[in-house]
């Protein structure tokens, strides 16, 4: 359980999910970002960070991945789940490039083997592609994307006949021009072109009655007119015949090679979402790059001990400044499971508890996180928070009303398997009342054996915490 809805916002791990967003290279990586949920099992929270760990080890020492042509044809291939429909020619070239880019992909992981990378081998190993289908997609559409003149043998005579057509009609303009100029009907400079599809000459309004054809436009002036030479109309019908006899038999082939390409609907989906899944994990690695996150050891129980980490946001801002962040050690087990941070304001208190609400969340969401290598982070199964301003005008709540709900949440669904970050404990109302409240409440949390870190000014809470057992308290300056 993951406590308010607006939890991401509040640590800033929203800013972290469009960082990963903004390193992906596609939809499809953007897709699996999209979709990252925060676990609880050890093994797939391993498995997540060791895979971008292996792409870490890729994008830091290892040959450069393929990163070309990461087309999202999922829309595409679901469509043409339904008999009778078909590919379109540029579908059909983008779909051989982003086949290529997942062969690539797979052979670049299963050639250094699974002793290298051993997580992402596994998930290649997992991937059926068929190398034929390429081959066949080859053989029907050139590297332009255009349909090969070899796709079928019918195709191949339409060709030869439209090309054979068309030079003769050509050839017949360019005489009827040259008879037209030599008796001074049309200008010296006219060239032959083109309207609605046929081979016509310009001609001024005054001599179109001189030459004999059909008019098939005017300038806008109505000054010229375009004539189609009678001496071609047979030649441009039969071009025309032609064109479309080969619209026919192009629709005829990309239905009978997007019949064989239906077949592998399923497979060429769990392709591209490997592809996708594998953007992700690109992305996760390039941040985690830049925000030195590390593989760290995991236990499979709640708790923390953090050594020198650090805010990754505020490191990235730090970082572009040339100022350093001051890292944190903090340490949470059963014996200490109540961390108190006090100290003045604007000393840092309310960023190291968002720093550890931050840092848990994204290691259970699957991602490296900054921290010395010697650090041991554990598993909480809910984490929640309170902090900021939470009044509600159609709730009816005050501040200290929105802060009192999210305690008696936690009070009631928190556990000694529970993160708590409470920002300024009893804040919000009267401050003796406030304190004498704010006691009483984490009395009750620690009488649950919640884990905590509580930032406050209240004296009370400093003292309980120096005087109960599994409390502590620090200060922030």
């Amino acid at each position: 359980m993951i406590y308010p809805e607006n939890f991401e916002e509040k640590v800033g791990f929203d800013q972290i999910k469009a960082l990963t967003h903004k390193y992906c290279i596609s939809s499809l990586g953007r897709t699996h970002t999209d979709q990252i949920k925060f676990l609880t099992k050890i093994e797939e929270i391993e498995k997540l960070i060791g895979e971008t760990y292996e792409f870490q080890q890729i994008l830091q020492f290892d040959n450069p991945f393929p990163s070309h042509d990461y087309y999202d044809l999922r829309d595409e291939i679901i469509r043409i789940k339904t008999e009778g429909t078909y590919l379109e020619t540029e579908e059909l070239g983008m779909l051989r490039a982003v086949l290529t880019t997942i062969y690539e992909c797979l052979n670049y992981i299963i050639k250094r083997g699974i002793e290298k990378y051993p997580l992402l081998f596994a998930k290649a190993s997992s991937i059926f592609f068929d190398e034929l289908l390429v081959a066949k997609i080859d053989t029907i559409i050139n590297d332009k994307s255009e349909i090969r003149d070899s796709a079928s043998p019918l195709l191949q005579n339409i060709r030869k006949s439209l090309r054979d057509t068309t030079q003769n009609a050509t050839r017949k303009t360019i005489q009827c021009l040259k008879n037209a100029k030599a008796s001074g009907l049309v200008k010296d400079d006219a060239e032959i072109t083109i309207r609605n599809g046929r081979l016509v000459i310009p001609v001024p309004a005054t001599f179109k009655r001189k030459v004999k054809g059909f008019i098939h436009d005017e300038s806008a002036s109505g000054q010229t007119v375009f004539i189609e030479p009678q001496e071609v109309i047979e030649d441009n019908n039969e071009i025309r015949d032609l064109k479309n006899a080969e619209k026919r038999e192009i629709i005829q082939i990309l239905l009978k090679i997007t019949s064989e390409i239906r077949l592998q609907s399923f497979s060429i989906l769990s392709s591209l979402d490997f592809l996708g899944n594998l953007d992700f994990i690109r992305a996760k690695a390039k941040l985690a790059i830049d925000i030195q996150g590390i593989k760290p050891a995991i236990r499979n129980y709640p708790y923390i001990d953090w050594t020198k980490t650090f805010h990754p946001l505020l490191y990235l801002k730090f970082k572009a400044l040339k100022k350093e962040v001051v890292p944190l050690d903090v340490k949470l087990n059963k014996d200490q499971h109540i961390l108190i941070i006090s100290g003045p304001n604007a000393g840092g208190k309310s960023v190291c508890m968002k720093t550890i609400g931050l840092i848990q969340y994204m290691l259970q969401c699957g991602f490296p996180v900054p921290a010395h290598e010697i650090s041991e982070f554990g598993i909480f199964e809910q984490i929640f928070i309170d902090m900021g301003d939470e009044q509600s005008i159609e709730n009816d709540l005050s501040t200290y009303s929105s802060h009192l709900k999210n305690i008696m949440q936690m009070l009631a669904d928190g556990n000694n398997k529970s993160l708590l970050l409470i920002d300024e404990m009893g804040s919000g109302t009267e401050p003796v009342l406030g304190s004498s409240m704010a006691e009483a409440m984490l009395m009750a949390l620690h009488q649950k054996g919640n884990y905590a870190v509580i930032t406050t000014h209240y004296g009370n809470l400093k003292r309980l915490a120096n005087t109960t057992s599994g409390m502590v308290m620090c200060n922030a300056f």
